[in-house]
C-alpha cells in the first residue's frame, strides 16, 4: 500500500477524533445554550417545584428566576423524573440541577454542591393514624411507608427497614414513587400507612388538603442541606452560583422568598 493511503487514513481518523471532541466535553462554566441557564427540575416537590394552573412555581423556581437574573442569564427548565436529573447533567444536557436536591455523601461523588437552605423531615399519616405510627421509630415496623425515588426519604426509610430487621421486628415495606404528590396520594388512599416528607413540604401539603393528614412524632434530621447541582469539577460554574446567591443575600431577595413560602427562619444558611 502508498504512503498517501496511510496518510489519508490518519486524516481521517483525526477529523473523527476532532468531530466527537464536542460531544465528549463541555468546557466547564460554558452554557448548554449560550445566554441560558438550563437547570433540571422534578417539578414535584411542592412547595420548592411544582405545577399550579399550569405554571411552574415554587421556591426554588424563584429563586433561579432571581439568581439568573443576577448573572444575566435567561432560565430554562427541562422537567424531568428526580432520578434522572443525575444522569442528564452528567450527559451535558444541563447546566446544574435546581430541584431542592438534598445533600449526601453519594451524591457528593456524583456532582458537587451549592447548599441554599437547611430542612428537616416529618412523618406524615392520614387525618386519625389508624396504624398507630408514633414518629420515625420502631412503630414503622410492619407498616407501609411511601418515599420518593432516588430521594433521601427513601434512603431513610431503607436504614429504618434494616434497624427493624436487625430488632427481630417485622420489615419496613418501602413502597417508591417519582414524586412526593404520588406518596400523599398513597397514603390518602390507604395504600400506605406514611410518608416522609420535608417539614415545608409537610406544611404545604397540610395547606393544599386541609384535615387529611398529619405529621407524627418530632421533626428528624434538621440539619440535611439542599442545593444546587453541578457537573463534578466545574469550580467555574459553582464559583458564580455562590457568586450570585451572596448578591441575592446582601439585596434581601433571599430573606424575602423565605418568608414568602412561609418557610420558617432556621431554613437559612445564610
Amino acid at each position: 500500500m502508498s504512503s498517501s493511503y496511510f496518510t489519508k487514513g490518519r486524516m481521517r481518523g483525526l477529523m473523527f477524533t476532532l468531530a466527537l471532541l464536542p460531544l465528549a466535553s463541555h468546557a466547564a462554566g460554558e452554557s448548554v445554550t449560550p445566554g441560558k441557564l438550563t437547570y433540571g427540575t422534578a417539578a414535584t416537590f411542592m412547595p420548592f417545584e411544582f405545577v399550579k394552573d399550569g405554571k411552574l412555581t415554587g421556591f426554588d423556581i424563584d429563586l433561579i428566576t432571581a439568581l439568573s437574573k443576577e448573572l444575566k442569564l435567561t432560565p430554562a427548565p427541562m422537567a424531568m423524573e428526580f432520578k434522572g436529573l443525575i444522569p442528564a447533567l452528567q450527559g451535558n444536557r444541563l447546566d446544574i440541577i435546581n430541584s431542592a436536591m438534598y445533600v449526601n455523601p453519594t451524591r457528593a461523588t456524583q456532582v458537587d454542591f451549592v447548599p441554599y437552605l437547611k430542612i428537616g423531615s416529618r412523618v406524615v399519616v392520614r387525618k386519625g393514624n389508624s396504624a398507630g405510627i408514633t414518629g420515625r421509630d420502631m412503630s414503622l415496623c410492619g407498616k407501609t411507608i411511601a418515599v420518593t425515588l432516588g430521594g433521601i426519604e427513601e434512603s431513610q426509610a431503607r436504614v429504618d427497614n434494616k434497624n427493624c430487621v436487625a430488632a427481630s421486628k417485622a420489615a419496613i415495606n418501602v413502597l417508591t414513587f417519582p414524586a412526593a404528590t404520588d406518596s400523599a396520594v398513597a397514603v390518602a388512599q390507604g395504600r400506605a400507612d406514611a410518608e416522609f416528607l420535608s417539614t415545608p413540604g409537610t406544611l404545604a401539603l397540610f395547606s393544599e388538603k386541609p384535615g387529611m393528614f398529619e405529621a407524627v412524632g418530632p421533626e428528624f434530621e434538621a440539619d440535611t442541606h439542599i442545593a444546587f447541582a453541578v457537573r463534578k469539577g466545574d469550580a467555574e460554574t459553582k464559583a458564580q452560583l455562590e457568586k450570585g446567591l451572596q448578591s441575592l443575600v446582601k439585596d434581601g431577595t433571599y430573606k424575602q422568598l423565605i418568608e414568602k413560602w412561609n418557610f420558617p427562619d432556621s431554613v437559612a444558611i445564610f
